[in-house]
């Protein structure tokens, strides 16, 4: 979210980070004080692990939470004249945003939608990460159990925001900003998730091979400190929020974590492994786009497949795209929500193919602006002292609906039983929707790459 640049106004807020020193044995990270000499630690004699009880620690977690949610607001207020004054009855604004949500884009721009929304996904992961206190030590690499730990931080990067879009405590209800064109869109419901658990696991990867090795190249602490800040950012305003230095690691936290080699965890030395067997739950998040009449439709969505049989499954799919190429002063956005069978061969190699056909709709929303009009509103209204003018006096909206069905073949690498990279998906999509403001509809290939977490065989 756009209010990810304020948190280094945490740095100085007492209570937080401010209330340890680098050398508190309350610290996180006990070993990157600013200055002064290095001195090699003492090897253990043998790990000497937490002894915090497994599970997650709910009220520190719902603690953390409540502070990024009052961050976000409180930017909101501070730089959106609309959140500060809403010209709705609270209850009846809420209602209304609700009520309003469809389509695709909301009317924030690319970055804010596709990199500051996902970084917020990001970030509510790590809150919970730092709160599982069975996946606590975990590192990026093949085990099971990293990427077992960061699907459940992926599941509460939706809820927390789920509850930013439109809960109790949310846009919707502070400041009713879905309740206006054109901020209704679903984008941010799909793609902070998702794309948000691909950014948690790029910068993990971040922190395996270039903050270790930094680390192994260099003792000033300064600069291992910047590196891991600056390498991880969604990780260090998460370790902010939970009243840590931005660079702490848990890692840090017990010095037998050293004896562990980098691909595996405590966690798992200490658990058996289960039988292999068939992931009766499959998340994706994909990336995928397709040319249309005006140009590339390029954009992002999500999927969940259930087993309902070794060699079958249900998948329930919603993407969307900005349509690039349309004519001045005209925006818009493809939503596609579909539902259907997926057949899945067995295999005993790394490679996995799948062929699947989905049906659902399609919908096209598009917004036509008319920027002399705004002008001279805006003008007469400072001339008169009246409010702005709201966004519907200079657009018009058009949308369009459509039976949409879709019918490809995939193909995914195995990385490991919770991990696959799908290397392709093609698909040929047809959709029955009219032609719109020279629009026509989302009819051809589309290829798609993905991210797959599967859950339960392990």
């Amino acid at each position: 979210m756009k209010c990810y640049l304020a948190w280094l106004y945490l740095l100085a807020l007492p209570g937080t980070v401010g209330a340890q020193t680098l050398g508190d044995a309350d610290s996180t990270d006990r070993s990157i004080p600013l200055a002064g000499p290095v001195l090699p630690a003492p090897m253990p004699i043998a790990p000497q692990k937490n002894s915090e009880p497994e599970g997650v620690k709910w009220g520190s977690l719902f603690n953390h939470s409540f502070r990024f949610i009052l961050l976000e607001h409180a930017y909101r207020y501070a730089t959106e004249p609309a959140t500060r004054d809403p010209d709705r009855p609270f209850l009846g604004g809420y209602i209304d945003s609700i009520g309003a949500l469809h389509g695709w884009a909301d009317g924030d721009p690319f970055y804010v939608n596709y990199v500051g929304h996902p970084m917020q996904g990001a970030v509510s992961g790590y809150i919970w990460t730092l709160n599982d206190s069975r996946y606590r030590y975990v590192q990026f690499g093949r085990s099971a159990e990293y990427w077992k730990s960061r699907l459940r931080a992926g599941a509460f990067a939706w809820a927390y925001s789920e509850q930013m879009e439109i809960g109790l405590v949310s846009e919707a209800s502070v400041g009713n900003i879905q309740a206006s064109e054109p901020q209704y869109g679903l984008v941010d419901h799909v793609v902070t998730p998702s794309i948000g658990l691909g950014w948690m696991i790029a910068e993990d990867a971040m922190d395996q091979y270039v903050v270790r090795f930094v680390e192994r190249k260099t003792q000033n602490r300064l600069v291992r400190s910047l590196v891991r800040s600056g390498a991880n950012p969604s990780r260090s305003l998460a370790n902010v929020l939970a009243g840590q230095w931005p660079w702490a690691r848990s890692r840090d936290e017990d010095i037998g974590a050293s004896l562990i080699q980098p691909n595996e965890s405590p966690r798992r030395i200490q658990e058996s492994t289960r039988p292999p067997g068939v992931a009766p739950f499959e998340f994706a998040a994909y990336a995928y786009a397709f040319t249309a009449s005006t140009g590339v439709c390029g954009g992002g969505g999500g999927s969940a497949a259930f087993r309902i049989d070794p060699q079958w499954q249900a998948v329930l799919d919603v993407s969307g795209c900005n349509i690039n190429g349309l004519a001045k002063n005209l925006s818009g956005d493809s939503l596609t929500y579909m539902a259907g069978p997926r057949w899945t061969p067995t295999t005993s190699g790394r490679l996995a193919p799948h062929a699947q056909v989905l049906l659902g709709g399609n919908k096209v929303t598009q917004e036509l602006m008319f920027p002399a009009k705004k002008t001279s509103l805006e003008l007469l209204a400072r001339n008169t002292g009246a409010p702005p003018p709201s966004h519907d006096q200079y657009t018009l909206q058009f949308e369009a609906n459509g039976l949409a069905i879709a019918a490809g073949m995939g193909l995914d690498l195995q990385i490991n039983s919770a991990l696959a990279f799908r290397i392709l998906d093609l698909e040929y999509t047809h959709s029955w929707l009219r032609k719109l403001n020279g629009f026509a509809a989302p009819n051809g290939l589309q290829a798609k790459m993905a991210l797959v977490l599967r859950m339960g065989n392990w």
